[in-house]
């Protein structure tokens, strides 16, 4: 047995037997390599044998919204992370200058052009986080409204609404991110 071998077993805490012939210590051998092997290779599978699931909770003593949910608990799948959207073009040219509602349109146009890309939709969408600058009950109703008309299932994601005094660019209103989970 060479003396790396030997550093080997002794890491695991394996003396071998010295006496072993070394037909017995080659077959050992290999029943530990096939272990092993198989070992390693159900533990890079697990994440793919384990359920894929989105659970949507709305706990007692929490407000049950129609437009978002208080817990959502993914399991499996691959997570998305999309960037702050806002109401630009491929160029980065802002849109809708000075009409908020069309920005909300072009945010949400490009969070679903984003979700494609990563080869989600809204129905994936696990988080969102919006922040709209000088917020108001008219932008926020606005926001919900046009929301709605992307998320068409019975189960909106978590969500936060932030009102900021401004973003990146005088002329952007409104930045969306989310978190998707792909199943």
């Amino acid at each position: 047995m060479s003396s790396s071998n030997g550093l080997f077993f002794s890491f695991i805490g394996y003396q071998p037997v010295q006496s072993l012939s070394s037909g017995i210590y080659t077959s050992f051998m290999r029943l530990f390599a096939y272990r092993y092997i198989f070992l390693v290779g159900l533990l890079l599978m697990t994440p793919t044998l384990l359920a894929q699931s989105i659970q949507h909770i709305n706990p007692p003593g929490l407000l049950v919204s129609k437009g978002y949910t208080q817990v959502v608990v993914a399991q499996g799948g691959r997570t998305v992370y999309i960037s702050g959207q806002v109401s630009a073009n491929a160029k980065g040219e802002i849109l809708h200058k000075g009409d908020f509602q069309a920005q909300v349109r072009q945010v949400f146009d490009n969070l679903k052009t984003a979700l494609a890309a990563a080869g989600a939709t809204f129905s994936d969408v696990v988080k969102l986080t919006t922040y709209v600058v000088n917020s108001t009950d008219d932008k926020l109703n606005a926001v919900r409204s046009i929301r709605t008309q992307y998320y068409t299932g019975p189960n909106p994601p978590g969500s936060t609404y932030v009102g900021v005094q401004a973003l990146y660019d005088k002329d952007v209103l409104i930045e969306i991110e989310a978190i998707a989970v792909v199943r």
